[in-house]
């Protein structure tokens, strides 16, 4: 399972020009799935994502969590996290897990991120999305937990 985690003032997720989910200040997160991956998979990013302190204390450092700054979740579907592109100019989603299952996996985590309580908005599994964003920092982070 993989997570790209950008920390934004804002952003939203369009889907034939209609936004179907908005945060303000909080995380967009990019989620992929692949074969193998578990409900342990989920438990361990939700853990990591929900304790991350990136936001600035009073003193200007990375020591809040989103919690403490009452930050929203935006969650995109991301099968492309798993592209391969070793081989030619044209990418493989073949490590990219398949989408029933994906969907289950996909759904579970916002349910848990939301049960930390957690304003979490979607967009829509499989479907063309335009995100759009105000990265803050800017800070990134990719979440792989092939890494953990």
């Amino acid at each position: 399972m993989r997570v790209v985690l950008q920390k934004v003032k804002q952003a939203s997720v369009t889907i034939e020009e209609k936004v179907v989910g908005e945060i303000q200040k909080g995380y967009l997160l990019l989620v992929g799935f692949t074969e193998g991956d578990t409900s342990e998979d989920i438990d361990y990013l939700v853990r990591k994502i929900s304790g991350l302190r990136v936001f600035e204390d009073q003193a200007g450092k990375m020591n809040l969590s989103l919690a403490q700054v009452e930050g929203e979740i935006l969650s995109i579907s991301q099968f492309t996290l798993y592209a391969d592109t070793r081989k030619g100019n044209r990418p493989s989603f073949v490590k990219a897990q398949n989408p029933a299952q994906a969907t289950l996996n996909y759904d579970e985590f916002n349910q848990k991120l939301a049960a930390q309580g957690f304003t979490v908005e979607t967009g829509e599994f499989g479907a063309h999305m335009e995100v759009a964003l105000v990265n803050d920092g800017p800070v990134t982070i990719v979440f792989d937990t092939n890494d953990k």
